[in-house]
């Protein structure tokens, strides 16, 4: 028998599975917590698009710089492409009231959100 498992507590294997537990349960709040952000941040992005087009009546060529823009500022960051942006303005559109976006859509991970509001047309 090994010395150290004669230096163990009776009870550290379930203190270890416990521990565990609470790292898994903290890594799955943390996961879900930045999906929230990362929705709260593509619907914003989304409807400032749409505002602007509206107020100062500019098409896709500003979309695509503003991609452009935004990638070389956060390379390390994915999803600022011009299909994305134009995903993010028909997010916002499809679900305006950012309480439910809050709410209901925001725990869906955003290639789940993509596939509601390109595929569901009600």
């Amino acid at each position: 028998m090994d010395n150290e498992a004669l230096l163990l507590p009776t009870d550290y294997g379930q203190w270890l599975a416990d521990i565990k537990g609470r790292v898994l349960a903290a890594r799955q709040k943390a996961a879900l917590a930045a999906n929230t952000e990362l929705i709260a941040l593509y619907w914003h992005i989304g409807r400032d698009i749409l505002e602007r087009q509206a107020v100062q009546g500019w098409g896709s060529k500003v979309i695509d710089r503003l991609g452009r823009d935004l990638r070389e500022a956060f390379p390390e960051m994915k999803g600022f492409s011009r299909a994305n942006l134009l995903y993010m303005r028909a997010f916002a559109e499809a679900w305006s009231d950012f309480e439910i976006v809050q709410q209901l859509v925001g725990q869906l991970p955003w290639g789940h959100n993509v596939l509601l509001f390109t595929r569901v047309k009600d």
